[in-house]
This record gives C-alpha cells, structure tokens and sequence, in this order.
C-alpha cells in the first residue's frame, strides 16, 4: 500500500527520481482510464479497511462477523425488515427460513437491535444469529431492495354496510325466505344475503352443496345442519366465483381442494369466515364458517357446568403447573371451554401463549401462534418454541402424537399450567390414551391435574317445549333414567328425593323455526387426578372403566348424568341428551 501511495505521489509532483542524477524520467500524463483504475484501487482498499474495522468490532463485543459482498440474499429475507426500519437501526436480515434467521448489524448491541431480532424470530418460530457486517455489506443488502417488486396489498376484509344486512335479516323470517331472496339477489349480493341470513339465524357454518340434479344451501344450527334453499346450476356459478374472489382462491381451480378465508367489518365487532372448497362428482362443495370476535358472552358460568364440576375447575386452574385436559369430539366445545379458562387467567403480570391450528377467536393480552404444516411448523416443534418465551400459562390445540405429549408433560412438571385437548369419548378415556401414545405413567401422573369430558346439546325452545311427566316416558327410557339416577353421587340423589321427575319434550314453533330448540349448552364430567387416580395410572391397571369407577367414587357426575339434571331441569330433552352420548 506504502509502496503504491509514494509512486503516485511522484507522478502527481512530476519527480523526475534517479539513480547518480542522470536523465528525468519521462512524465505519464494522467488519463480517464488511469483515474478510473486508481479509483478502483483506492475504493477496494478502503472497503477491505472497513471489512477489517468490523472484523475488529465482532471480536470486541463477542458476535460473529460476515461479509455479505457475495451473500445469495432472498427476497423472503428482505421482507422481514422493512428498507426505513434497516436505515433508521442500521439492521438488514439476509436469510429466513422456517429454521433459521439470521440478522446482519452494523451495531448488535444496540437495543433496536436486538428487540427486532427478537421480533424476527418470534414470528417465524425459528432459531437465529445476529452478525456484525461493516458498512460495505449494509450498503450491498440495501441496494437490492431496489430489485424487489412492488407488490400492492391485498385486502381480505369486505365491507357489508348496515343497510344491507338490516335489509336481507328484516326479510329472513324462517328458512323459506332465504330461497326467494337468493333467486333475486344480484351476483354482488349473493355473499350478503347468505351471510345475512345466517347471522339473523345464528348458524355457525354455511354449507353449499352440488348435487346430481340440484345445488343445496344448508346452515348449521346447533349442531345439526339444515335445508334452507336450492339454486339454479348457473347461479351457484356465480356464487362460488364470488367467493373464491373475497377469499382469494384460485377462480380456475376446481379439481383441487383449497382453502381461505376473509373478515366481515360490523360496527359491533368482526366476524371472521373460513372458506374451504372441495371437488365433487357433481361440482365443488363450499363451507363458510363464521367466526364472530366479539366473545364477551364466553365464560364459566355461562357454559352450563354444575355447581360441583364449576368448583373444582376453578380450583385447578388456579394452580400454578400442571396440565388441564378436556376430551371430547370434534364440535364437542372443547377450545370454547379453553378460552373461558383462558378469560380468567388473562391478567396482567401473566404470560399466555396459544398454539393453535387454526387461530379461531382473537384475544386481546393473549400471544396466539397457528401452527402451519407447509412451514413444518407443527405442535410439537411450535410448543418447544413457546416454552422458550418464558410463559406462565401455555395453551396447546390438540395434543395427537407422542412428541407433543412429551413436551407437554415436560413443560407441565417444570412450573407452567398447561391447557390442551385431547380426543376421546370420555374424560376417563384420556389417560389411556396418554399411555397408548407411549407417554411414561410415572411422568404423566404427577403432571395430571384434572381431566374434563364434554358435549353439547340443543336447549329445548322455551315458547313451545310441552311438560312431561316420567312415568309417561317409554318403559325403555324409564329403565334406563332408573338405572342412571340410581348411580348418581349420594349428593345428587338427595337433591332429587322430594323433586318431581318431569321433563320437556320439543315440538316445534316461529320462535325456533319449527325445530325445537334454540341453543345450545355444555354437559361435563370432570375429574381431579388424585392420590387414588395416580396409584391406578402408577400401576398399569388404567383401563378407562377402572380411572371412571374412581373419578365416580370421588364425586363425580358422568356426562349422561349431567345431562339427565339438565333435563329435569327442563333446560334440554331426554332425547337430545340420548342423542348426543349414544
């Protein structure tokens, strides 16, 4: 560099140097192409300068150093910092993957710093790196945001004005004039009176179906879907087209299931729809689920458990480990008894995580994560990722293999409360299965609090339901309400000595179009995992009717029992309950 430095500076000062005082040399003018080259130079040298200060840099604070003069940087990468946020902290990230992120700092001590790089990989789930780069690998990554396109956002949210939807529910008296307003409805209204009609209804799905020689819109209510309209073949064109646009599917896609999803924007709150579309012989079959966020009505007590199962719920989930598991099958309630627990542990000085598959309900205070298996984010690998955020309080979706359970174990034995599903037809089954997984009896023991079983069914109309007494009930059922209030804890059977044995039965009116009932409410079992429990589960003999002889021995009422008070309670039907656990 020295010896560089002092030739130049001959040929600027025009030295003639020689050896014994002979001739001047001859003086080469400077030339554009000779700047040129020595700018070059120059710049090389004062870049391999700075690659060197920052070299010197890592090295000082403890961080890895990378030049990025060569670095492959994708455009993946650059998205997870935006080009004003990477000038403003003097961050770029240069790599991103479901595994890894690694950021680049001119400085990675800085405060800015690290809350991004936390920011990063808290929302890839992923492991990562921070690395020093000098000034010259900055400037190289921010130049190729210049070579990512400029790609406007896409909406998902579409605008259902007041107006419209007063009007489509003011003309939705029952099921049979949800016909006559899709016939008449425009293709841009169609979405509207669908969705109109089901709220005014209050269904949580809307199914529409090809079949050979009709297409048939059906909503569920309750549970149970119903008949509310059939449409022409070229209307039903014209509707899934419209909503493949709003939930932006592929329009020219039809022999490939795809999946969606948009939100409604009401002044009284959002109401999230989940699209799914499958081919069928007939054409493709379209389900919306409807998903409203304003979920102030979840709580405990308005989930209909007894005085007895409300007691000991909220007595375990006041503990600070441990695992709370509800069984059941799918609609069973399960993640909405999950969120009224979650409502009473959201406090402030609390940290709760969710993993879900999906995100159905939004809460505010609550960090909610939905697990993708394209990115191979699955719940085992999302759980060990939560448990590195240092919860108090972690909610799993549904535990449904070995890995997972494991984890969840782990995690419920080393200080966090741990919530999940697991699917089993009874609260009793759920430790079986545990065991069937391969999970270890002398860890899953100790790390059992409770476990909860449960079902819905349809609450009788009140303006229509008629009074009937028990012994007009068929000698069947009488065997059978014999036999169960017979088996019922002692408390249960000394509430009943001096009651009336009535119940209600549906019949049908305007209030509850013609079906009967309106509603719907949880029946449950509930059990703690007590010293008795935990000595069968240490033992081996765990079959499901053994862990229930002892939850029963213990005090608990079984989900058909349940169900049985709430008959005689004229909140449901003998029927609806037979129909449901059977």
């Amino acid at each position: 560099m020295s010896g560089f430095g002092n030739s130049i500076d001959d040929l600027l000062k025009g030295n003639a140097a020689s050896s014994g005082g002979g001739q001047p040399q001859q003086l080469h003018v400077s030339t554009p192409e000779t700047e040129e080259k020595f700018g070059k130079k120059m710049s090389e040298i004062k870049k391999k300068e700075l690659e060197t200060e920052a070299e010197r840099f890592a090295m000082e604070v403890g961080y890895p150093h990378i030049d990025l003069k060569k670095f492959p940087v994708t455009h993946e990468a650059l998205r997870q910092v935006s080009r004003e946020v990477a000038e403003q902290i003097g961050a770029v990230c240069f790599y991103a993957d479901v595994d890894e992120i690694r950021v680049g700092a001119l400085d990675p001590t800085h405060k800015d710093v690290q809350d991004l790089f936390i920011q990063i990989k808290q929302k890839h789930h992923a492991e990562g790196v921070v690395y020093v780069i000098s000034q010259v690998s900055f400037d190289r990554v921010l130049d190729l945001y210049k070579t990512m396109p400029n790609i406007k956002p896409i909406t998902k949210d579409i605008e259902v004005k007041a107006e419209d939807l007063e009007r489509v529910q003011a003309n939705v008296n029952d099921f049979r004039s949800v016909q006559k307003l899709l016939i008449d409805a425009n293709t841009s209204d169609l979405i509207t009176v669908l969705l109109g009609a089901s709220l005014k209804v209050d269904s949580s799905d809307i199914h529409v179906e090809a079949e050979e020689t009709r297409i048939v819109v059906r909503f569920r209510l309750d549970g149970i879907l119903h008949d509310v309209a059939e449409l022409p073949k070229e209307l039903f064109q014209k509707l899934l087209s419209r909503i493949k646009l709003v939930a932006s599917l592929k329009i020219n896609i039809t022999d490939k299931p795809q999946d969606g999803r948009f939100t409604i924007k009401f002044p009284t709150g959002d109401v999230d729809v989940r699209v799914s579309t499958i081919p069928t012989v007939f054409g493709e079959s379209i389900v919306l689920r409807l998903l409203k966020q304003d979920q102030e009505g979840i709580t405990l007590e308005k989930l209909g458990m007894s005085s007895r199962d409300y007691e000991v719920l909220k007595q375990e989930i006041t503990r600070p480990n441990g695992m709370i598991i509800t069984t059941g099958p799918t609609g069973s309630g399960k993640t909405t008894t999950l969120y009224a627990i979650l409502k009473i542990l959201n406090q402030p000085g609390v940290k709760i995580i969710t993993l879900e598959d999906p995100v159905e309900y939004r809460m505010e205070g609550v960090n909610q994560s939905q697990i993708d298996h394209s990115k191979n984010y699955t719940f085992a690998k999302g759980l060990r990722s939560i448990l590195r955020q240092d919860p108090d309080i972690v909610m799993v979706g549904e535990i449904r293999d070995l890995e997972t359970a494991e984890i969840a174990i782990q995690a419920a034995l080393t200080g966090h409360l741990m919530l999940s599903t697991i699917h089993t037809n009874s609260g009793a089954g759920a430790v079986p299965r545990f065991l069937s997984m391969g999970a270890k009896p002398f860890l899953l023991a100790p790390a059992l609090n409770c476990v909860m079983g449960q079902r819905l069914v349809r609450r009788v109309c009140q303006a229509c339901s008629q009074q009937v007494e028990a012994t007009q009930l068929p000698i069947a059922v009488q065997e059978r309400l014999k036999i169960q209030l017979e088996m019922m804890p002692e408390k249960q059977k000394q509430e009943l000595v001096n009651k009336q044995l009535t119940f209600r039965t549906a019949k049908g009116c305007e209030a509850c179009n013609n079906i009967g009932y309106k509603g719907r409410v949880g029946i449950y079992e509930i059990f703690q995992v007590q010293e008795k429990i935990e000595q069968q589960i240490l033992s081996g003999d765990i079959s499901e009717h053994v862990i229930e002889d002892v939850a029963r021995a213990q005090g608990m009422t079984t989900m058909l029992q349940d169900g049985i008070l709430k008959a005689l309670d004229g909140v449901t039907t003998l029927d609806e309950v037979f129909r449901v656990i059977d």
